[in-house]
């Protein structure tokens, strides 16, 4: 009799197996990509997040990082331009000979690596603005190949090849630079696209801070305006085109007088007036316009709504203007109402957050809002009108404000610090966001922590820095009493030249 068997021994299915080993290599391969686009994007906010800075030290210069660290020691002569904080592009002039003003010039990166060797000489491209603050032109900078200019973005790639004769930038503009070749002028974006044709004599804004049209002049010395599409927005057939910006209006010179052109070519001519200065915000309403050297309003059929009074006039908002009489400022609306009396010696509008900042002698500000009362009085240290909050120093201490005047908290604006300036007693000393003392009560004066995690600390007439941990980095030994900023990235402080916008260190 046979034996009969309990079960049957299972067999293996191959296909089974095989599958379930590529899924599990799949899945494996899968993890490892996955850490591996992490890492590389870490690796990416590593480098984002690095910002860079123009360094002195001992009569030479250098570049430093927000830790304070060293990433071009200080060996030029010449000061090391950094064109983008954010990008490890470093432009250094030498062998500069001061007789003949020729220099050689060559482009580093955070490894002390020459980069964009291909050409003879790569400058940044600087601006002056409206204020007189220095700056660069976004992105872009001017590379020379055999006696011809050509423009390279920051990462090198090549947007305009060494064609022309010079390469220069307009006034309050860093998103456009002016290019000559064979005399003729025109313009180029900072993509490196030609948005305007090289064929004009000469080239100028219009307007502040305006890169939406351009004034422009022909070989017969003839004015006229195009847009930044190459488009005739008004026909070179004038004498001049004054630098008045308005949407739809122009003011020009025709047969030695100035008039209103608009955009179909309609003319406007006002009579009684020596110049026009400005075009009202709700351009129908008229121009502010100057007579005898005093400045008043007048509307677009010649009719004066404000006399020829003031020393200045400028509108703040529609209807609203910041005026100057006798030395002071003040504000007035159309019918010369005095909204706020004539006390101050500058007021500012700030159009987003809506409010006006009056200075008296002392350099004290008084915050003013829409309804002109004076809200709050003190040292102005600074009005973020993305953040929305303003900063003031009162009865030596630092208080915050939103737009509406309610009182802020330090912690509540700056999410990423992890000190806040507290005062006690007189002095000065650091919480956490919570209300804990960090930094004892010590010092005679101190600054907010910046974004790179440094504060400023003031003792006995000198200034020093600590870290993000309260940490002294720089024992209080620099006299800064001369310095509108202070500011410290590591043990450097800010410079005393604000428009150099660099750190220095004994």
């Amino acid at each position: 009799m046979s034996r009969g068997k309990r079960y049957e021994e299972p067999k293996l299915n191959m296909k089974k197996v095989f599958a379930v080993i590529i899924a599990f290599i799949v899945i494996i391969m899968f993890i490892f990509m996955i850490r591996g686009f992490l890492t590389q994007d870490e690796e990416q906010t590593k480098i984002v997040s690095k910002t860079y800075f123009s360094a002195f030290q001992n009569n030479k210069w250098g570049v430093i990082d927000e830790t304070g660290a060293a990433v071009i020691d200080p060996s030029y002569e010449e000061m090391v331009i950094v064109p983008n904080s954010k990008k490890d592009v470093f432009l250094c002039i030498y062998d500069v000979n001061y007789e003949t003003g020729e220099y050689s010039t060559k482009a580093l990166n955070s490894k002390n690596e020459e980069i964009f060797t291909q050409y003879d000489q790569i400058e940044a491209i600087g601006v002056i603005d409206n204020n007189e603050q220095a700056s660069y032109v976004e992105n872009l900078l001017k590379v020379q190949k055999d006696g011809k200019y050509g423009l390279i973005n920051l990462d090198g790639r090549e947007l305009q090849t060494c064609q022309y004769d010079q390469i220069t930038s307009l006034q309050g503009l860093t998103d456009v630079v002016k290019v000559q070749k064979d005399g003729k002028y025109g313009l180029v974006n900072q993509e490196g696209k030609e948005i305007v044709s090289v064929q004009y004599a000469d080239i100028q804004p219009l307007g502040q801070n305006n890169s939406s049209n351009f004034i422009v002049v022909n070989d017969e010395g003839k004015y006229g305006v195009v847009s930044n599409n190459n488009e005739v927005v008004l026909a070179t057939n004038y004498e001049q085109v004054e630098d008045v910006y308005s949407a739809n209006y122009f003011v020009v010179q025709k047969d030695g007088k100035e008039i209103l052109v608009k955009k179909d070519g309609t003319e406007v001519v006002l009579n009684g007036l020596d110049e026009i200065t400005g075009i009202l915000k709700n351009e129908e309403n008229g121009v502010i316009f100057v007579q005898g050297e005093k400045y008043g309003v007048m509307n677009l059929s010649g009719e004066v709504i404000i006399e020829a009074q003031y020393d200045d006039l400028k509108e703040a908002k529609s209807g609203i203007f910041i005026a100057e009489q006798n030395g002071k400022y003040g504000i007035i609306d159309e019918q010369k109402n005095e909204k706020v009396g004539f006390t101050y010696q500058n007021i500012s509008y700030y159009e987003k957050a809506d409010l006006y900042v009056g200075e008296d002698e002392s350099f004290n500000n008084s915050i003013i809002d829409s309804n002109f009362e004076v809200k709050q009085t003190g040292i102005l240290v600074d009005i973020d009108e993305e953040k929305g909050y303003l900063e003031l120093r009162q009865n030596d201490e630092y208080n915050y404000y939103n737009f509406k005047f309610e009182t802020q908290k330090a912690a509540d604006i700056f999410t990423s610090h992890t000190l806040f300036l507290s005062k006690k007693d007189g002095k000065f000393g650091f919480v956490d966001k919570d209300g804990n003392v960090v930094v004892d009560y010590i010092y005679d004066d101190a600054t907010e922590q910046n974004d790179y995690g440094y504060a400023g600390i003031k003792k006995d007439g000198k200034w020093g820095s600590i870290d993000q941990k309260g940490t002294v980095v720089q024992e209080p030994t620099y006299d800064l009493e001369d310095y509108l900023k202070i500011d410290f990235v590591g043990r450097w402080h800010y410079g005393k030249d604000l428009n150099m916008n660099y750190y220095n260190q004994l």
